[in-house]
């Protein structure tokens, strides 16, 4: 086996496997029934078991919660029902101690509205921070100044009488938008970046970045061509052109990527979705000054894993000079898990170790979702239980997110599957107990061991771990790409189908198996097979 590939010069996000968590169903240690910062620390060694790099922790700020820590009330705290900075601390600690960085969410887009800036700056049209959220007199009839939607429903304007004006929210009407246009509230955004840094940590998850910046001119979006698909809310119904992705999004990325060089070159990486996803992940990581990474939404959404969606998303990213380095997941905390999304019931378990070959062997950085390395399953939330609100609001035509957010398993006989001395702020799933970490533990076959493999294989092979990918076969079937890096060769075969296929004509059969998936092997790729190949 080759030596570790990070023992290179690379930086050591460059090739990163990073793994998420979702503090409030991670572990709770209070038995209030919601996971906390304690409950993280406590379960840190089985993340650094899988072999991944880095965790990244979805935010534990202090919030009202009314979309779930997204909605920030105070930067630089953390919300008591996570715990303390103090456990943040010993946190981030205990994770050194493992081997793993920390990277943590900044939501610079909005805030809560429970915020002290958005406080003073609803209190009047004067003020130092009178122009710090995005304010806009009415049109002359009352109505909100423009045709802009929020994302959860509604318009993105909300009238407040204290101020006479409307202010501009893309999410929840709690979470007014900030105006990050005005340079000093990009310098306050900046100096709460800076706390967290000099706490430890060593990088950031930046949400919905594209979304930090409008038109300063409010103008109208423009309709939407009926595509044919099904349109749950009103934003659905708009091209989003002028409510977001604004250029200047880049001058305020090559800020946060200085600020985080002069702390030795933190690791970065955007969050970027809508129309224009693909056009500014790569703006917002072009070059040496702005973001090391930035992921998209090609997978967390799609119907259905094909090997046409594959090629097409990988060929978009080729490894040439100036071209960013991308980021890849499958689930996420907003997404609903692959596994009810892209199979049948009755092919999971097979599908779910294909679908773990294929992440850790595309060209980027990896993201694994907490629970993928289980296996776990989307859970139909009953509408009483729910919690999201976009849910809520547009039941039942919206999925709940609630349901790629429920609780892990820890142990299958212990109660509250070993999440919760308490009742779990979301229900387990029916079929997540047989799933539990103890119970893949004992099970050299289970899935989470086959992570563990994979993730070794792909941190001792440079080929894998950060090489150039170069598309062979993607038929309706058959995906077969090369990685290549430091003198390796590595073919990596999927058949993405349910029924077997024949061994690729164009494909040489080689004895130097690295990885066989589903009892795949020369000659024929069963249904859902997958090879590794060192050539």
């Amino acid at each position: 086996m080759t030596p570790d590939p990070r023992a290179t010069d690379l930086p050591w996000w460059k090739g990163a496997v990073i793994y998420q968590i979702y503090p409030r169903s991670f572990q709770d240690s209070n038995g209030d029934g919601i996971g906390d910062l304690a409950g993280i620390t406590q379960r840190l060694e089985h993340v650094a078991r899988l072999g991944v790099d880095a965790i990244w922790i979805s935010p534990f700020f202090t919030s009202p919660m009314r979309d779930f820590g997204y909605d920030i009330a105070d930067y630089c705290g953390v919300d008591p029902i996570f715990g303390t900075l103090a456990d943040f601390d010993a946190l981030v600690a205990r994770a050194h101690e493992l081997g793993l960085k920390v990277t943590i969410d900044q939501v610079y887009a909005h805030t809560s509205d429970l915020h002290d800036w958005f406080v003073e700056s609803r209190a009047g049209q004067s003020g130092d921070k009178a122009d710090w959220y995005v304010w806009a007199d009415p049109k002359t009839d009352g109505t909100p100044p423009n045709n802009w939607q929020s994302v959860f429903g509604g318009p993105a304007w909300t009238w407040d009488a204290r101020r006479g004006q409307y202010y501009m929210h893309q999410f929840l009407s709690s979470q007014p938008q900030l105006n990050v246009h005005n340079r000093a509230v990009q310098d306050a955004l900046l100096d709460a970046m800076r706390f967290w840094l000099d706490r430890g940590v060593n990088g950031f998850r930046l949400d919905a970045l594209n979304h930090s910046m409008h038109d300063p001119q409010l103008r109208d979006n423009p309709p939407a061509p009926d595509d044919g698909k099904p349109r749950t809310r009103p934003f659905d119904f708009q091209i989003r052109r002028y409510n977001q992705s604004h250029p200047d999004v880049v001058g305020f990325v090559e800020r946060i990527r200085a600020l985080c060089d002069d702390y030795g070159a933190v690791f970065t990486m955007a969050e970027v979705g809508g129309d224009l996803a693909e056009k500014e992940m790569k703006a917002y990581t072009a070059g040496d000054k702005r973001l090391n990474s930035a992921y998209g939404f090609n997978f967390l959404y799609a119907a259905r894993l094909t090997p046409a969606l594959v090629k097409d998303t990988i060929e978009r990213w080729p490894d040439e000079p100036g071209t960013g380095w991308p980021s890849w997941a499958f689930e996420n905390h907003d997404a609903p898990r692959a596994l009810s999304r892209w199979c049948a019931p009755e092919d999971r378990a097979a599908f779910s170790r294909l679908k773990m070959a294929l992440l850790i062997a595309l060209r980027g950085n990896a993201i694994l979702y907490q629970g993928e390395e289980l296996g776990l399953t989307q859970v139909d939330i009953p509408f009483e239980r729910l919690q999201d609100p976009e849910a809520i609001a547009n039941w039942p035509l919206t999925l709940s997110r609630d349901g790629a957010r429920t609780p892990i398993p820890w142990s299958a006989s212990a109660a509250q599957a070993g999440f919760s001395n308490g009742v779990p702020w979301l229900p387990h799933g029916d079929d997540h107990l047989a799933l539990a970490v103890d119970a893949q533990d004992a099970d050299p076959a289970s899935l989470m061991n086959l992570t563990r493999h994979l993730l070794a294989l792909r941190r001792a092979n440079p080929a894998l771990h950060h090489g150039a990918l170069d598309i062979l076969i993607a038929d309706d079937r058959t995906l077969a790409f090369r990685r290549t890096a430091d003198g390796q060769s590595t073919l990596c075969l999927f058949n993405l189908s349910n029924q077997p296929v024949p061994w690729p004509d164009q494909i040489a059969a080689s004895n130097h198996l690295l990885c066989t998936i589903n009892d795949a092997a020369p000659g024929i790729l069963p249904a859902y097979g997958a090879l590794l190949i060192e050539e």
